[in-house]
């Protein structure tokens, strides 16, 4: 399964989502091999690494990471919509204000994971998770959009989750939750285990 998480962003020297892709990778989880990939936080060039790893894998499972500062616990993404909209620049420098992610594309697409099931399972063993109806406007809902966007037609279960700060970042911003690397892997973990096809 094709596992993906960004560089750090915005000033942070970390980014939770490709610390737990690193530490997944190459581990068996739900009887399939995980393929870590990091990708930048640059519009264009995620998209293509995206598009690459698709290309060359052909896995069974496809789920993308992102990091969202102040979510208590993971969060299960439901919707990619058909905008990138922020005035936050990405790391190569540019703004993308109210441009859709694919020219002439739909207005949104569902995530293909089994959003329920995952929550349930996260839940179940103690951890916070929650579904969200919101991937923003930045990178992470290009990547998703994207993703969801090559994916039409086919049996593959694709989608994105968000992940808290870690507790180093969050130590520097007043009132924002963190998770420990650890329990964010073993969440991200149970996650795969959960959303991997039958």
């Amino acid at each position: 399964m094709l596992l993906t998480g960004f560089e750090p962003f915005g000033g942070d020297t970390v980014n939770p989502s490709l610390e737990v892709v690193q530490a997944l990778d190459g581990e068996h989880v739900g009887g399939a091999a995980v393929v870590g990939l990091g990708l930048p936080c640059v519009y264009a060039d995620a998209v293509a690494g995206l598009d690459r790893a698709l290309e060359a894998l052909s896995p069974v499972l496809v789920i993308c990471l992102g990091q969202a500062a102040g979510a208590p616990g993971l969060r299960l993404e439901r919707v990619a919509v058909n905008l990138s909209d922020t005035v936050q620049p990405d790391n190569a420098g540019a703004v993308l204000r109210d441009t859709p992610v694919v020219a002439g594309g739909p207005a949104a697409y569902f995530s293909t994971l089994p959003l329920t099931r995952m929550l349930e399972a996260l839940r179940a063993h103690g951890h916070v998770a929650e579904l969200s109806g919101s991937a923003g406007a930045y990178v992470c809902n290009h990547v998703f959009y994207t993703l969801q966007h090559r994916l039409v037609g086919r049996a593959l279960p694709a989608g994105f989750i968000h992940l808290p700060l870690l507790p180093r970042q969050a130590a520097g911003r007043a009132g924002v939750p963190g998770m420990a690397l650890e329990s964010q892997v073993a969440a991200v973990r149970l996650a795969i285990e959960a959303a991997m096809p039958a």
